[in-house]
């Protein structure tokens, strides 16, 4: 659901029917088909307390159980190097067959370890299968996060062997080799964590959502749905790529697998229009990233965020919402005004579905996203919501011909819910030492008092630390790895120095996702580039400039949080309003074009970004200042008629 190497792109390995080449084929395809069936098993069992055939493991055993099942799923789906990306070599299946072992092993004596306070002292055999377990989470995280993580999953996981000899702020408490060991396994704050926790307890029923609507057809719905409503309107296919990119990727949570789906649909109709393959490509990177903002899914990041701050999943909801319509509207003006600019049309009237009849026959899907919705912020059931969700949307799949849900469709249900929950479970095991060495040698909570102290209480200083360091690190770890060890490290100072909480965690989310986008790595523009056939680096720039209220974002609703819907109704209607006249102005700046007006010249766009500026800035008088600016533009412009503030409707230029 979230990452910006292998766990967030979808494996290229995986053969859904079970023959041919690939390497999840004859017997690796059943055997991962078998793991990821008996995992859905063991969370459905857990969450509605079943107690089939008398199996009600404790919680602890439950997570070791689950970590076997998609550790050993993980080392079949995802090859060991490049070079074996078509064949399951021997040593995969021996990991595999070690990970459930090992794991196998700990769940079994799950209620001894926590009676016998195993992680303090234990039998050798228990700190063998430990060291065991270990050395696997770390091949998995190579695997599925890159070398880049591993180096940070070994560096702090490590740091407790060292951290005694470490200098002022960075000493902490010593840790002896098996003692690490034992704490990172056994230890209730390391692997079996919170991330994990969250995996196993929330995560997987939005896996399984996301999964059943897309082999019922949600993906066609949502698409035909987009086309309907903004088909028509001048640079339509743009419209419709974020509009249902944005939908689409709210549900999936995943940005790489979205534009994969919607891209080889959106990129050649915007292409076909008069659109650009980098403009095409930077729209759809553009969309999809912001999809994984986008509530009610977002990603497993969301979740555990909600378990950090110990509030309800609806909370971060609604505080998220505006933040991302604020997003999706500024990519809606930018493509509107880059239409109009260049006289740019809509699709034909031959290739927009009646709206009517999409609703008539796609109604289910919104239905069960509503009901989806209903669950998570009224009823507050954040664990079985998915499951009734997709229950409802496989129900439905019975009745329609086309996605009727086959032995096939199963399969291919089981392989794609699988090879994501096993890619998040090798990730997130990984971070969870991450996790546990800054909380064993208690480094986490001294990094955050001497950053108070050398910022001298300055709010701005901190948060421009804070961007700069979320980016950086957001370049080379998914985007969970980075939102946790920035939630650790760096969100408690700005909590500290009066900050929101829930805005100071969403700030770091929102600049850790930036480098989706952002070159050099800008991961989801080259992959949108790959799909328009244009040149990766202009995607990525033209991408970044797209997203670029992105880059605003975050600071205007960490220093005033009626941007997410926090405070009185009255400050938040009159925030609102004022954020979106800014990003309109600053659109009308970026693209050259003003409502009313037509295309500007330099000027008119200088003081256009200046009157937006003022206006996002969170104060009346530079809101009023704003507005003036604006009227001054619009009157100048009817009364003067200056040639000098446009320029000629036949002005093309890219």
């Amino acid at each position: 659901m979230t990452s910006q190497s292998g766990a967030d792109a979808p494996s290229q390995t995986t053969n859904r029917e079970g023959s041919g080449k690939g390497r999840l084929s004859g017997s690796g395809y059943w055997v991962v088909l078998t793991l990821g069936a008996l995992g859905l098993l063991m969370a459905v069992n857990q969450t509605f307390n079943l107690k089939l055939l008398g199996f009600e493991p404790l919680g602890n055993s439950y997570l070791y159980y689950l970590i076997g099942l998609f550790l050993a799923a993980a080392f079949l789906c995802f090859p060991a190097w490049s070079g074996a990306r078509q064949r399951i070599a021997w040593y995969d299946w021996g990991l595999a067959a070690l990970a459930l072992v090992a794991c196998g092993y700990l769940g079994y004596h799950g209620l001894t370890m926590i009676n016998m306070g195993w992680e303090f002292e234990a039998p050798t055999e228990a700190t063998v299968f430990s060291g065991i377990l270990l050395a696997l989470v770390l091949e998995g995280v190579r695997r599925c996060g890159g070398w880049p993580l591993l180096g940070v999953s070994l560096f702090f996981g490590s740091y407790p062997l060292y951290a005694d000899s470490m200098p002022g702020f960075l000493w902490g408490n010593e840790y002896a080799l098996p003692e690490l060991i034992r704490a990172h396994v056994i230890g209730v704050e390391s692997i079996i964590g919170i991330p994990m926790q969250v995996v196993a307890q929330l995560v997987i029923g939005f896996v399984v959502f996301g999964a059943a609507l897309t082999i019922t057809g949600g993906g066609d719905f949502f698409m035909k749905f987009a086309t309907a409503l903004m088909g028509r309107s001048r640079g339509g296919p743009a419209k419709v790529s974020v509009m249902s990119s944005g939908i689409l990727g709210s549900l999936s949570g995943s940005v790489i697998s979205n534009i994969l789906t919607t891209g080889p649909i959106t990129i050649p109709t915007m292409k076909k229009t008069g659109y650009p393959a980098h403009y095409a490509g930077a729209v759809e990177a553009c969309a999809s990233t912001g999809g994984t903002l986008m509530p009610p899914v977002m990603g497993a990041v969301a979740f555990i965020m909600a378990s950090f701050l110990g509030v309800a999943y609806a909370e971060i909801m609604i505080a998220a919402f505006l933040p991302a319509l604020l997003f999706y509207l500024a990519l809606l003006f930018q493509v509107d005004n880059y239409a109009a600019r260049r006289g740019l049309k809509g699709l034909p009237e031959s290739e927009i579905p009646s709206l009517r009849e999409t609703l008539k026959e796609g109604w289910p899907y919104l239905f069960s996203l509503l009901m989806l919705i209903y669950m998570l912020l009224v009823m507050r059931l954040e664990a079985y919501a998915p499951y009734y969700a997709s229950l409802v949307l496989l129900g439905v799949a019975l009745f329609k011909r086309d996605y009727r849900l086959n032995l096939t469709r199963a399969k291919a249900f089981i392989t794609d819910l699988t090879t994501n929950v096993a890619n998040l479970v090798a990730i997130l095991a990984g971070i969870g030492l991450v996790v546990g060495g800054l909380s064993y040698t208690g480094v986490a909570g001294a990094f955050s008092r001497e950053l108070l102290l050398y910022a001298d209480g300055s709010v701005p200083l901190m948060l421009a630390a804070g961007a700069v360091t979320s980016f950086i690190l957001g370049m080379g770890m998914t985007v969970s790895a980075c939102y946790i060890f920035l939630s650790i490290l760096l969100a408690p100072a700005l909590v500290n120095a009066g900050l929101n909480p829930l805005a100071s965690h969403l700030f770091i989310l929102y600049w850790g996702m930036l480098s989706y986008i952002t070159p050099p790595v800008s991961l989801a523009a080259i992959t949108a580039a790959g799909v328009a056939g244009a040149n990766a680096t202009r995607t990525g720039l033209y991408a970044m400039r797209l997203g670029g209220i992105l880059f605003i974002l975050p600071f205007l609703f960490v220093l005033n949080p009626s941007l997410i819907l926090q405070g009185e109704l009255s400050n938040i209607l009159l925030s609102t309003v004022t954020a979106i006249t800014a990003i309109w102005l600053i659109a009308s700046a970026m693209e050259g074009y003003l409502y009313r007006i037509g295309s500007i010249a330099l000027p008119l766009r200088v003081l256009a970004l200046i009157a937006g500026g003022l206006m996002i800035y969170p104060d009346a008088v530079s809101d009023a200042v704003g507005l003036l600016v604006i009227a001054l533009m619009y009157l100048g412009k009817r009364l003067l008629n200056s040639p000098a503030l446009a320029v000629p409707a036949s002005d093309h230029r890219a």
